[in-house]
């Protein structure tokens, strides 16, 4: 028997499947950012939305294990402390049992080694079958994404369909979508629902939650193959359906910032209003407000989006106090992006008004004082040299050390010297309009004489003379 499957696996195209190779490598996608007038960050890792952000390993509602991780991963990985090889004489079962404990444990290299293991013995088909399903799993968590498509798709061609089958084409359809093969997956997600129709009715609520993943993951798949119109429809759908609150949230929300995506604002915010009224507590409302703000800007309806910036930006505490950073990271980049290009493009006052609440909202030097900065050249362009000057030696004060250098605080001692600056170009300026106006002379306003109403002959008035 040991031959046989040793010749099946290299015949099949799989060597692999006795002798592991590296990791293949997966691009990783980043967040565009804006160009905030003041450093804000990174983001949170639980607010990571990108304009197409990358899949999530599983959706609410799966019923599969939870993938998650553990410290001893990386120890497995660099072959510390790793318990010893289990050994042939264990048995397939045995050792298909070491296989799933290595994998919920995160030490993936040794449960792959265990289930390479079982493919040398003379075991069972069922053994065979659990043994690769395992494999294929181990694989997919490791990233190794194309061997591990290439394990889903042996099983499925070379072992009868079980009830585990929607499971099976759920793993896959992830697995080819992590690759790139959009078409391919959400045919895999449709295998999905396909196969739950054929199963035994003892297990229908099980499959009705499989069917509705495979909903999610269709209108997902859309979504990262940036096909936002059409992931949009299908997060529409899942609304729908008997889904728990916390997934009908995500799904509305998703459907919202699809449109927001594809560029179609009008019905973006129309959406994101929904969302709010429906789902005023779900994780995903700091964004939203974001992403409504920015609509009305591009729908260029200047006064909505201010409101909407201040909404975010006052929120109550009792809101934000749910997840503090969270809150803190939408309010100060929608603060920064709205209040930016309203200066940017001349509206001054508005810009003015969300900065001052930006500065309220961390009396840190290092958030606080940039934005300082702003409120003085919004002071400037508006013609209030008074607060102009406030608000720049202000900044001074807070940089500069004893000796009146910005040793106090030298991450900001670049800021230092613009306030500097702006404060010699204001004084200039100042000075400059004091002598004008003693070197110039003085103008006495035009006087013209009244005009009798007719001359000693009676003609009509002649044109009044003006007198200078």
């Amino acid at each position: 028997m040991m031959p046989r499957l040793r010749l099946l696996c290299v015949c099949a195209g799989f060597p692999w499947l006795v002798a592991a190779s590296e990791p293949a490598s997966v691009p990783a996608e980043t967040r565009p950012t804006a160009a905030p007038a003041a450093e804000i960050g990174p983001p949170p890792p639980e607010v990571a939305h990108p304009a197409a952000p990358a899949a999530k390993a599983e959706v609410p509602g799966t019923v599969l294990p939870p993938e998650n991780t553990s410290p001893a991963a990386g120890a497995a990985a660099s072959g510390l402390h790793r318990p010893p090889e289990p050994t042939v004489e264990e048995g397939a079962p045995g050792l298909i049992k070491k296989g799933l404990e290595r994998t919920t444990q995160g030490d993936y290299d040794g449960a792959i080694a265990v289930f390479s293991q079982v493919l040398t013995l003379d075991a069972t088909a069922a053994q065979q079958r659990a043994a690769l399903l395992g494999y294929a799993r181990a694989l997919r968590k490791k990233s190794e994404f194309t061997k591990a498509a290439a394990v889903y798709e042996k099983i499925l061609k070379d072992y009868p369909l079980d009830e585990d089958a929607p499971d099976i084409y759920l793993e896959l359809g992830r697995t080819q979508r992590a690759l790139g093969a959009y078409r391919t997956a959400i045919s895999r997600f449709y295998s999905v629902i396909n196969s739950t129709l054929k199963l035994p009715e003892s297990g229908a609520e099980r499959y009705r939650q499989l069917a509705k993943t495979a909903q999610f993951e269709i209108a997902e798949t859309h979504f990262q193959a940036g096909e936002y119109q059409e992931a949009s429809r299908f997060y529409s759908r899942l609304r729908l359906l008997d889904l728990a609150t916390a997934d009908r949230a995500r799904a509305h929300f998703k459907s919202a910032y699809s449109l927001f995506l594809a560029e179609d604002y009008s019905n973006a915010v129309g959406s994101l209003r929904d969302y709010l009224d429906q789902h005023p507590e779900d994780e995903n409302v700091p964004e939203a407000r974001y992403l409504l703000a920015v609509s009305y800007r591009r729908l260029h309806r200047p006064l909505e989006a201010l409101v909407e910036a201040l909404e975010l930006l006052r929120t109550e505490k009792a809101l934000t106090a749910k997840d503090p950073r969270l809150w803190t990271y939408w309010q100060r980049k929608t603060g920064n992006q709205i209040a930016n290009e309203f200066y940017e493009q001349g509206d001054s006052a508005n810009a003015l008004t969300i900065y001052l609440t930006l500065s309220e909202l961390s009396p840190e030097p290092a958030w606080r004082l940039p934005i300082v900065y702003q409120i003085g050249l919004c002071y400037e362009r508006l013609g209030e040299a008074t607060e102009a000057i406030t608000s720049y030696q202000s900044i001074l004060d807070n940089v500069r050390g004893p000796k009146g250098d910005g040793s106090a605080r030298p991450e900001l001692a670049d800021l230092a010297r613009m306030a500097a600056w702006r404060l010699d170009q204001i004084t200039w300026q100042h000075n400059t309009q004091q002598r004008l106006l003693l070197l110039l002379p003085q103008q006495h306003p035009v006087q013209a004489t009244p005009a009798p109403h007719h001359d000693a002959s009676g003609n009509a008035p002649a044109a009044p003379t003006a007198l200078r």
